[in-house]
């Protein structure tokens, strides 16, 4: 007996369809969400061998510093840095509130050499060898193999050097407030995670 019209067509349907794989969560990839300080620094350290090394090592420095995401690092421009004042303007995505960092002298240094040596010039800090403003695939990219290179032990990628930034300042000592001022924070319960794990709350434990 011919099959009927409808029993053909779920029966194709049913050999079309392909199960996708689950994506498996951070936590099952990687033990935390951020890098140490020595993580970072090899990985600058790795970025440094490649074709455009200052560039690349010079991204992973202001991003760890200055908590950037990767959107905010690749639409960074000249004009929200200020040489004479070692000062920068932070404009933050997410409704996130701007503020003004302080510039360390290595990353004065490493900007002025970047700025110097810009082929073509362009008004963005972080540009391809087109000229054209850096995305954040590209380095997304770049940070995945510079921690494949520096042997990290997992995949990196670009927020976790914005998480450094905000476990780096929690364990230097700083407040809940200022650290939510310095990464932009709408929302203080984002910035509380920083502190919940910083070790420093417990410092003087066994000193009582």
């Amino acid at each position: 007996m011919a099959k009927l019209a409808s029993e053909i067509t779920s029966s194709a349907i049913e050999k079309r369809t392909v199960s996708m794989p689950l994506r498996r969560k951070n936590a099952e990839l990687r033990t935390r969400e951020y890098l140490t300080d020595d993580e970072v620094q090899s990985l600058m350290q790795a970025a440094k061998a490649n074709r455009q090394g200052h560039r690349d090592a010079t991204m992973i420095l202001m991003a760890y510093r200055h908590g950037f995401r990767a959107s905010e690092l690749t639409d960074l421009r000249w004009d929200q840095i200020g040489f004479t004042s070692a000062s920068l303007h932070v404009r933050r995505v997410k409704q996130g509130t701007p503020s003004t960092h302080p510039i360390l002298g290595d990353e004065l240094r490493a900007l002025r050499k970047l700025q110097r040596e810009q082929e073509p010039e362009s008004q963005f800090v972080f540009t391809s060898e087109r000229g054209t403003p850096f995305t954040t695939a590209g380095f997304a990219r770049m940070v995945e193999r510079a921690g494949t290179e520096a042997k990290l032990g997992f995949k990196a990628h670009p927020h976790m050097l914005r998480h450094a930034c905000g476990y780096a300042l929690a364990n230097k000592g700083n407040d809940t407030r200022s650290l939510q001022a310095y990464l932009g924070h709408k929302n203080i319960q984002h910035t509380v995670r920083y502190t919940e794990l910083s070790p420093a709350r417990f410092r003087d434990f066994w000193r009582r």
